[in-house]
């Protein structure tokens, strides 16, 4: 039973279903419940998994690889291309100035030089799935810190390609144990191996835009959701495996892959197959990761290690530091992009491996490093812990007395919550109408903003009761959720409803698919961000091709009710994709007849231009005749 699949499945899966939802209630995280599940079923507590935490890594780091997969989706190629600064100046930078001080470091400490650099470019790397699962957790991908973030992060992944060509020639004399990985183009010589490389990467380029779609157009017509799946399977892995042939970074080949598909009408259904698998296997590498860490080397020399971890922890923050001072970053934002990638990641995993292949480090010094590592990326989900439970609160403490010293304290009878380009139309709109609201956002510079603007506007996360409870929720009448993330509004509502039933809910939502599950909570005015837009558009068409004003304005408004007639009776069926189609198919059609029935009602009304202003305006400025 040792080598059973199945039990080992078990034990992993349910370590994961046991401290994670622990975690989480105690506000500590997912990767922390991951990473001390690992640890509790590992060799030093319980001992129900042994050395096999470092072999299942290979195969869990797959969740990275399809992790930045996902990420690439949602970047297009024009998006991509914007952050080159970012990407190529800023990454460089923090790269360059942590592998300098920690190389320095390990000269004073009387290491060869070889070895100095490797560490050191080793240490520059950050964790990519522990920083991009803690800002999505905390919906905080999209702040600047989360921005710069993935570009350090991306520059990162890049960099893992020239560092592993460098390695064997910081060797000494050029030894490479005959264990080393060699790569499929290894035998041939180097123009073509440099051939090899730039064709792997043309033809995911290539087979993106000329193969993989219509592939994907093929198997949808199938209707076969497993078929879609296991094809988006397929072309993770395949893109991966051509990668690791010609000796690049898998995680980079999908991230470009994702990039090329990120326009393509299957965007949002490669990204929902594929997520579920994802989450898996990341927290199957975190699970690895506390379980491969070796606590008798580290009650051993406990004081040295923990020692080591805080000094490379304290320089990669020095560095990252200066990073976010170049980056003007508001002092918030400077802080967490600070903090989240302290960390070394699990690159640097793949790297110490390679480092002792090529006898760059011995197995004691290896094994040193690799705690380091681990107890580097433990220690994480602590900083930022301390980060949201105690800095944060301090800064949104002084910075709302300093609102309440500025703004005459009234609690106002509406709030906004979140102030990006929806809510701060809804908020210029209201005080327009000489109706005053709180607003509350967790963007530190939008804040100073409005408020040298005359807003009344709290700094914070609206998913805090506390945060809310400074913002009147108690005494406010309507409370509009309006931030950019679905995942936050459905549990700002929640938190809302249940603390504060007197005040009545507005929602914004993304899709009708968002609208369901505020429809399931209760809520009745949902506004969906792009449908009163579109339904503009199409009555200004109307106008240009001859339809009457009143008439278009009036199709306009038929057209949203029997749209959000029908979205209350697909609701039902959006959980059978197949069925839902059939229905929204009648939905779509009876939506049709009605419109057409309303237009043959008005056709006797064809002549009445009085309705419209624009005829109105003319008969009135038309010059008078004698």
């Amino acid at each position: 039973m040792e080598n059973n699949f199945l039990v080992d499945a078990v034990i992993y899966l349910a370590a994961a279903v046991v401290c994670v939802p622990v975690a989480k209630r105690l506000g500590l995280g997912s990767v922390l419940g991951y990473l001390m599940a690992g640890i509790l079923i590992g060799p030093f507590v319980l001992g129900f998994v042994g050395q096999e935490g470092k072999d299942i890594m290979h195969f869990a780091e797959f969740g990275v690889v399809m992790m930045l997969f996902i990420v690439g989706l949602e970047l297009e190629p024009a998006t991509l291309w914007k952050m080159r600064t970012s990407v190529l100046g800023y990454g460089s930078l923090q790269m360059v100035g942590t592998t300098l001080c920690i190389f320095a470091l390990m000269l004073f400490l009387d290491w060869e030089w070889p070895s100095a650099l490797a560490v050191g470019m080793a240490f520059s790397m950050s964790s990519t799935a522990i920083v991009l699962q803690s800002l999505k957790e905390k919906n905080q991908l999209n702040l600047p810190s989360g921005t710069n973030s993935f570009s350090i992060l991306l520059f990162q992944d890049i960099a893992v390609i020239p560092i592993l060509a460098m390695l064997p020639l910081l060797a000494k004399d050029g030894i490479v144990d005959d264990d080393t990985h060699h790569t499929f183009l290894s035998a041939f010589p180097a123009w073509l191996q440099t051939f090899g490389v730039l064709l792997a990467v043309g033809s995911i380029i290539i087979a993106g835009r000329y193969l993989i779609v219509p592939m994907l157009r093929f198997i949808s017509h199938t209707h076969l959701r497993e078929l879609f799946t296991a094809t988006a399977l397929l072309i993770v892995i395949a893109i991966a495996l051509l990668m690791q042939m010609v000796g690049l970074s898998p995680a980079l080949g999908t991230f470009l892959a994702g990039v090329v598909l990120a326009s393509s009408e299957y965007k949002h259904e490669l990204e929902s197959d594929l997520d579920p698998f994802k989450g898996l296997l990341l927290g199957l590498f975190f699970l690895a990761v506390g379980a491969s860490i070796n606590f008798n080397l580290i009650l051993a020399r406990p004081v040295l290690i923990l020692l080591s971890t805080l000094i490379v922890m304290a320089i990669k923050m020095g560095v990252l530091y200066i990073v976010g001072k170049r980056l003007k970053l508001a002092k918030d934002q400077h802080w967490l992009f600070t903090f989240v990638l302290s960390q070394v990641g699990e690159f640097a995993f793949v790297l110490l491996a390679f480092m002792a292949q090529v006898r760059l480090v011995n197995s004691g010094q290896n094994d040193f490093l690799m705690a380091v590592v681990a107890l580097s990326m433990l220690f994480t989900p602590l900083v930022l812990l301390v980060h949201e439970r105690i800095m944060i609160p301090r800064w949104a403490n002084r910075m709302n007395e300093e609102q309440e010293s500025d703004v005459e304290n009234n609690q106002h009878k509406v709030i906004l919550i979140g102030f990006s380009h929806f809510g701060s139309t809804i908020g210029r709109f209201l005080r327009a109408n000489n109706i005053e609201s709180t607003i509350l956002d967790n963007d530190s510079d939008r804040v100073l903003l409005l408020r040298k603007m005359g807003f009344k506007v709290y700094y914070g996360d609206a998913t805090r009761i506390d945060i809310l409870h400074a913002a009147g929720a108690e005494t406010a009448d309507i409370i509009v959720v309006g931030t950019g993330t679905p995942e936050t509004n459905i549990d700002i509502v929640k938190l809302v409803l249940k603390h504060y039933p007197q005040a009545r809910i507005m929602v914004r939502a993304r899709n009708r698919m968002d609208a369901y599950e505020f429809m399931d909570l209760g809520i009745l005015h949902i506004y969906r961000e792009t449908l009163d837009a579109a339904i503009r558009v199409g009555v200004d068409v109307l106008g240009l091709m001859g339809e009457r004003k009143y008439s278009a304005f009036r199709t306009g408004q038929k057209f949203l009710k029997y749209d959000n007639q029908s979205m209350k009776k697909l609701k039902a069926h959006r959980h059978d994709m197949n069925v839902y189609v059939n229905k929204a198919k009648e939905e779509i059609a009876r939506q049709e007849e009605m419109l057409a029935d309303d237009k043959d009602k008005l056709k006797g009304l064809s002549s009445d231009v009085a309705w419209d202003s624009e005829y109105m305006r003319d008969m009135i400025l038309q010059p008078r005749t004698k």
